[in-house]
């Protein structure tokens, strides 16, 4: 029925082409009062033309029934808002009459020619032939979709009128006839050449309707798709924090542990060395969680750049004081160049790039060292990390920033060059891009490779007040402190007593609020009152940390706290700010928990 496009697309779905049926019926109904009102004009013009020629009883025979005619298509028209609410059936039925009413309006026209026309002059004859043509171009625009149904309106408008012109008889009437004939077939090519251009246009139409629909479908597809990441990466984040806290209190107690074994062995060298040696392992897997938090942190958009000027003199100063002891220890050279540059830049993250590169610069090195660089290029600022290690074959450098991805190289890996996940540069690139900072790699096997990371030049800040003298080891003495801890793990509340007792305190220890509450309770505040608060912060029975401190505190007054967590996921600066507390984070360095302690306690 319809003219096919050069490019056929699928067809429509059902609902589509049941919207097209309706758009064409609503298009007749709002065409109708126009097409009423051009009917009723033309007849009024030809009753001006012909009224005083023509007999009385051929005008009546005409205007009755053309009138008659008329009202039946207004009343069809007023139907149309309650058969549109009875469904397509009926809409077609609608139409069906709609159409009848026309062709047979048409045939009126023809008709009026039969019973007007010889009764005229020239003038009038021609102006009859005109209107009447007018009227069937005008009908084009309303019938020509349907096809069969203008070629039918069109043959009982024209034709009759070239029947009655070639029944007059004359050699001008005749020729006059075949140019009608002519002009009945130009409208019917007319009106198929419309119904073409129609039908491609509605063609258009329902395609793009069914591709928006379809594209709402993809869209709420992909919405959903969307959501479900975020639930996953919700779910992974929390599975990772509950994994972190869950792992590291064991990590906790063994440093804890080790740390107590040391202070009750210091002068067997050989204990030492086990103890270092625990340590070491417990810093070891600490990287790792840190390595999995941080990823997880950056996938869930838990890091927020903070772009800020800064030295580059202090990080290179803190990478120095970290890595150096590890750099020597190995025989290596590590040597830093362009301290006196300023970036700008979150250094906080730009210095977790640089030790993830100069960390693994020193564990892939066996010989000569690691240079860290900083230097002016094209108007930005070039942080490069050398080294003379392993290098990284070509075919491996598109890879090394995935995940869980480790450079294997032409020999085997030693055991610690195997340590860790393969995440520290997957970290470095995602901190990079999180920052918008170019990051780049240029390696030969063999030889060593260089990372390059392009900053925005900074300016320097303004000059603060002379920073504050070191300070060494403090020296920590707890006699005659009372410190209460309340810990639920078993392992670390007993590894917490052993040390704190090591170094002189008396510690009460519970595993729920409940029961410190309990004891608090049960004494004289005059004669016994806490030193100090240690409490962690997931407690049972759906309690936290901050439970305890409410009720010890409530019962003994202000006591300084530490609360210490497994979980690094949840920030809780809000509530130390609140309470008044300080928080370390498990596995806790007994030498962190012992300057902290210090710190709570004013021991200077």
């Amino acid at each position: 029925m319809s003219a096919s496009l050069p490019l056929k697309t699928t067809t429509p779905p059902a609902p589509v082409q049941q919207g097209r049926l309706q758009d064409d019926i609503r298009g007749l109904y709002q065409q109708t009062p126009a097409s009423l009102i051009a009917n009723t004009v033309g007849v009024l013009l030809i009753y001006g033309m012909f009224w005083r020629a023509t007999p009385a009883v051929n005008m009546v025979a005409w205007l009755v029934p053309f009138f008659g005619l008329m009202l039946l298509r207004w009343l069809l028209y007023r139907r149309y808002p309650q058969v549109a609410e009875l469904g397509i059936d009926a809409l077609l039925r609608w139409r069906r009459q709609w159409n009848t009413l026309t062709v047979v309006s048409g045939l009126f026209w023809g008709v009026g020619v039969w019973l007007l026309y010889e009764w005229g002059d020239t003038a009038q004859k021609t102006a009859l032939i005109v209107t009447v043509y007018a009227y069937t171009l005008g009908a084009i625009q309303l019938l020509a979709h349907q096809g069969a149904v203008f070629h039918v309106f069109a043959a009982a408008t024209l034709l009759p009128i070239a029947a009655r012109v070639l029944y007059s008889g004359g050699v001008s009437d005749i020729e006059l006839a075949a140019m009608i004939v002519f002009v009945f077939m130009i409208a019917a090519i007319m009106g198929r050449n419309y119904r073409k251009v129609y039908d491609n246009i509605v063609e258009l139409k329902v395609r793009t309707e069914h591709l928006m629909e379809q594209l709402r479908t993809e869209k709420i597809a992909a919405e959903e798709a969307r959501r479900q990441a975020e639930v996953a990466n919700r779910a992974k984040t929390q599975f990772f924090a509950a994994a972190s806290h869950d792992l590291r209190q064991p990590l906790h107690a063994l440093g804890l542990f080790a740390e107590a074994l040391r202070q009750k062995s210091r002068n067997d060298a050989e204990v030492s060395q086990l103890v270092n040696s625990i340590n070491s392992s417990v810093d070891a897997l600490e990287g790792l969680f840190s390595e999995l938090l941080d990823i997880t942190r950056i996938d869930t958009g838990g890091v927020d750049p903070n772009p800020q000027d800064f030295s580059v003199r202090d990080i290179f100063g803190r990478l120095r004081l970290t890595f150096e002891p590890t750099a020597f220890e190995k025989g290596l050279v590590l040597d830093f160049r362009g301290e006196r540059h300023y970036a700008h830049a979150d250094p906080l993250l730009v210095e977790r790039i640089l030790r993830n590169l100069v960390s693994n610069a020193i564990r892939y090195t066996e010989d000569g060292g690691i240079l860290v660089t900083c230097r002016t290029s094209g108007g930005q600022l070039k942080l490069q990390v050398w080294d003379t290690g392993v290098g990284i074959a070509e075919k491996e450098r598109s890879r090394i920033f995935e995940e869980f991805y480790q450079v294997q190289g032409g020999r085997p890996l030693e055991a610690h060059h195997r340590k860790g996940l393969g995440l520290g540069l997957a970290i470095v690139k995602r901190l990079a891009d999180l920052m918008r900072a170019p990051l780049s790699v240029r390696s030969v096997p063999g030889r060593g490779s260089v990372f390059t990371l392009v900053l925005p030049i900074g300016s320097p800040p303004r000059v603060a007040g002379p920073a504050a003298a070191p300070k060494g080891p403090i020296g920590l003495t707890l006699d005659h402190r009372l410190i209460v801890v309340v810990e639920d793990e078993p392992a670390v509340s007993e590894a917490l007593e052993v040390l704190l007792k090591g170094w002189g305190a008396s510690v009460v220890s519970f595993d729920s609020v409940t029961n410190a509450r309990a004891w608090a309770l049960a004494q004289d505040p005059l004669r016994v009152k806490p030193d100090l608060l240690i409490v962690d912060y997931r407690l049972p029975e759906g309690s936290t940390g901050i439970d305890a401190i409410v009720a010890l505190r409530g019962h003994f007054g202000p006591v300084p706290t530490i609360m210490v967590t497994g979980s690094t996921m949840s920030g809780h600066e809000e509530d130390a700010r609140r309470h008044d507390f300080h928080l370390l984070v498990k596995p806790v360095v007994p030498n962190k928990l012992r300057a902290m302690i210090a710190f709570k306690l004013g021991v200077r």
